[in-house]
């Protein structure tokens, strides 16, 4: 009995050690990494598929893309020095999905203003070379579903996004793109599209991303919700009704003022030149008698 208590003794003294406490640490150690490494995913195979994307993007990029931004995307310039594509490190994945995605590139001719199009490239093929674009330089990502939809919103919380949504775009907007989202005019033979039934993600990447005259709206100037915000007020224009009658097509002071001056002053005319006839040919009948 007193040999076992020895034993014991000694392997209690041994566990107490501090040798003893670096071999529990350590095993614990040990045990933890390889499960870690046992279930996590393989940063090597998602290294490979982003590599991979970046690849094939960029081969898509030298067909059609690099006569006019440069086989790397640094831009490229005449003799002269005038910009014939600008550089785009930088500008981020966002732009690529935005300009691409709604046919604007590749640009059928160059100009003031790049018409939206039929997008010539699969989805898949325009989430590559934003890949390869958004590999030059930190910039705007895509954004998620979450940041733009509104379909998780209760009615209640919907008509108050709507509400704030039309204050920041009556704010922000409607200078360029009028109150009903209809577009206008520009200086410099530019023009503000048309953003009413615009699909969310376009939206939201224009904002995010400034694409030509357009200014840029960051997160740090108007954060995700508003953005949210802002498509809910547009979308809600959709099932609007027109308490002013003919909306003229919905572009504001312009046609409202040509329809003034055709239509409103035109029958004025019109009815003086008449007025002024008739009482002309009275006269020269009294005369006569």
């Amino acid at each position: 009995m007193r040999i076992l208590n020895r034993s014991l003794g000694r392997l209690s003294r041994h566990r107490r050690g501090p040798v003893a406490g670096l071999l529990v640490v350590l095993m614990g150690l040990v045990l933890t990494g390889g499960l870690y490494a046992a279930f996590s995913p393989s940063s090597s195979a998602q290294d490979d598929n982003t590599a991979a994307l970046v690849k094939q993007g960029h081969q898509l990029f030298l067909v059609g893309c690099s006569f006019c931004h440069g086989n790397d995307g640094q831009g490229v310039k005449t003799l002269d020095g005038n910009q014939i594509g600008p550089p785009l490190v930088g500008v981020g994945a966002a732009a690529v999905d935005f300009q691409v995605g709604t046919g604007r590139m590749p640009a059928v001719q160059p100009g003031p203003q790049i018409q939206a199009k039929e997008p010539s490239y699969t989805q898949d093929e325009i989430d590559a070379m934003a890949a390869f674009v958004a590999s030059l330089g930190p910039g705007p990502a895509v954004p998620n579903p979450s940041d733009y939809s509104t379909d998780g919103l209760t009615p209640e919380q919907l008509q108050e996004a709507i509400s704030r949504g039309g204050q920041i775009f009556l704010t922000n907007c409607t200078a360029c793109h009028n109150a009903n989202g209809a577009g206008g005019a520009m200086p410099h033979g530019g023009y503000a599209p048309k953003i009413s039934g615009v699909p969310a993600k376009y939206v939201y990447e224009a904002m995010l991303t400034g694409p030509q005259a357009m200014d840029t709206f960051s997160n740090g100037n108007l954060s995700p919700d508003e953005k949210r915000d802002i498509i809910a007020y547009l979308h809600s224009l959709k099932d609007s009704p027109e308490y002013g009658g003919f909306g003229m097509g919905d572009i504001g002071p312009v046609s409202e003022g040509l329809f003034a001056w055709l239509v409103g002053i035109g029958s004025l005319v019109g009815v003086a030149v008449w007025i002024a006839a008739h009482t002309a040919r009275t006269s020269k009948q009294k005369a006569e008698l």
